[in-house]
């Protein structure tokens, strides 16, 4: 990775570090995503049984990340993962899953120890962006041409909305010129940059320090 992805990883990680996300509490950011990946919504027990803390110290950490998403029960349906639909299919182990955001359908795989498949509209054209995403590595992209938008929130309440909903695939740079002339300072990466820069972010993520070569 250069300098540059490596600055932005930085800065992504102190913003998704300093918010309010599920993923600012390592103990509990991976359990939640395992239990979610099993296709079913997952009770404040199920995860407290799982991360080892008591219910209320489980509520206490889903109450302080805006974004988690509920069912009429009560029961949590989504955080970065989720059971509900976006543009953004996520299929693992042939269970039909959602992320909120292009660059999450990189950085779960890692974080699952499992094979993704992807599929996800073009933000600008609508072609369809096709992955395969290898807990160790980036497996195909179709087109080789598609790139991720990225853009660098400072530590918002809401990461789904500063960051997700900024963060698109597009089949190609020319397709992306567009978003990115309505969007000062923001970047596109091609995908496989894209996934070398999540492997850091994602190790900051689950461990709640910044990996000596992300700084």
């Amino acid at each position: 990775m250069d300098s540059q992805n490596r600055q932005l990883a930085t800065r992504l990680s102190a913003a998704f570090n300093g918010g309010g996300a599920a993923s600012a509490r390592p103990w509990l950011w991976r359990p939640l995503l395992q239990l979610i990946a099993r296709g079913e919504p997952v009770t404040a027990q199920q995860l407290a049984q799982a991360t080892g803390r008591t219910t209320d110290q489980v509520r206490e950490a889903l109450a302080a990340n805006p974004d988690t998403e509920y069912d009429r029960h009560g029961r949590i349906t989504g955080s970065g993962l989720t059971l509900n639909p976006t543009p953004h299919r996520f299929e693992v182990d042939g269970i039909q899953l959602y992320t909120w955001c292009a660059l999450d359908t990189l950085v779960f795989p890692v974080v699952l120890g499992r094979i993704a498949r992807v599929t996800s509209p073009c933000h600008a054209t609508g072609r369809p962006v096709r992955l395969t995403v290898a807990p160790d590595r980036l497996t195909s992209v179709e087109p080789a041409t598609a790139v991720v938008s990225l853009v660098t929130p400072d530590a918002p309440a809401s990461i789904r909305t500063a960051f997700c909903n900024q963060v698109h695939f597009f089949a190609t740079p020319d397709a992306a010129s567009g978003w990115l002339e309505e969007h000062p300072g923001a970047t596109v990466l091609p995908v496989a940059d894209a996934y070398e820069l999540g492997r850091p972010l994602t190790e900051t993520l689950l461990t709640g320090n910044a990996p000596p070569d992300c700084c």
